[in-house]
């Protein structure tokens, strides 16, 4: 077993190094460009990368919340700096493969399992995932109402097209609470095994694996439900960290409005209208990424959503390519940290 988890985390490692080396042959501007952007950002490329630390570690507690949850009154331990370093690791993986989760999730999963019981580990797993995809809906959500609320101070514009679309959003999200809802209340695994086993091809395994774990998936189903049911606390504490990491994501974006001099005319008032313009920067292209995420590290559609929702704000195209640029590079630096972080011994 331990060295199957060996062969598996080794495989892990070289999709996350394979990764690197894709995206940085893939940009779409010459290395020559590349540099010039960097120089660009001068030192402004510090707390553009350093913020993803509290971002983590902001993320790694709503996960710990969870994992805390599960496993009271069971005398199963593990520490924050753990869960700290397996979040890095999993979202490194996420940027790493097509449909994020791929390969993250798993991860995750094989390595909490050296801590915790086999099923604490899955679904703790599996409603960390639901909390952060449950948190983006939110943030969606909330975008809308900030747009609005800039638009009735006459900041932002608003006509039918634009009406539309975010009734179109919150129909979308108001869909996306109701099914979480019900996957909060009697779980999920098993039902989405079972649409699984729609997909040609998939009917038998569908089938075999359900009957072969079919006792295992009833108590994951069940710890899923019994957060909410059982403990309130943990899954709203949880649910909040996962947003707050959604609006302190957004200063990643502020920080390259600031060093292109957008600030709204200064003071309080313009730097908060400019924080509100960049989470709707990053609201927008989170949806639009996440719309086609089946595409390994989301590429092209991470920088489309960047010059698209940019651009709809009233700035120039060229400031979000250097955002979508700019976020690429942090990417590849954070997938490296991850990669790192796993060969690390366990301690």
């Amino acid at each position: 077993m331990a060295w199957t988890k060996q062969r598996l985390n080794n495989l892990f490692f070289v999709v996350g190094v394979a990764a690197c080396v894709v995206m940085l042959f893939t940009f779409d501007v010459s290395f020559v460009e590349l540099w010039e952007h960097l120089c660009h950002a001068g030192y402004w490329l510090l707390p553009i990368v350093g913020v993803w630390v509290v971002i983590y570690a902001v993320n790694a507690w709503s996960w710990y919340t969870i994992i805390l949850s599960k496993t009271r009154g069971t005398g199963e331990k593990v520490s924050f700096m753990r869960v700290f370093r397996l979040t890095i690791t999993g979202y490194a993986l996420n940027y790493a493969t097509p449909v994020g989760g791929l390969g993250g999730e798993p991860y995750r999963i094989m390595e909490l399992s050296k801590d915790v019981s086999r099923q604490h580990a899955t679904s703790s797993v599996i409603l960390y995932a639901m909390m952060h995809f449950f948190a983006h809906f939110w943030f969606w959500f909330s975008s809308i109402f900030i747009y609005l609320a800039l638009a009735a101070v006459g900041d932002l514009p608003i006509n039918t097209t634009i009406a539309t679309l975010l009734a179109i959003v919150i129909v979308f999200c108001l869909l996306a609470f109701a099914i979480f809802a019900r996957g909060y209340r009697k779980g999920l695994v098993v039902k989405t095994l079972r649409w699984i086993g729609h997909i040609p091809g998939l009917k038998g395994w569908s089938a075999r694996f359900r009957e072969k774990h079919r006792e295992s998936l009833d108590n994951i189903d069940r710890q899923i439900a019994a957060l909410h049911a059982d403990d309130k606390r943990a899954f709203y504490r949880s649910l909040l960290l996962e947003y707050l990491s959604r609006i302190i994501q957004s200063s990643e974006v502020f920080f390259m409005l600031l060093l292109f001099g957008i600030d709204n005319g200064g003071g309080c008032a313009g730097l908060l209208i400019t924080y509100l313009h960049s989470i709707l920067i990053v609201s927008f292209t989170t949806l639009f990424a996440n719309l086609i995420g089946f595409l390994p590290m989301q590429l092209g559609v991470q920088e489309g959503g960047f010059v698209l929702s940019i651009a709809a704000l009233g700035l120039s195209a060229a400031l979000g390519i250097f955002v979508s640029i700019i976020c690429r590079v942090r990417e590849i630096i954070w997938i490296a940290v991850g990669m790192l972080l796993m060969r690390l011994p366990d301690k």
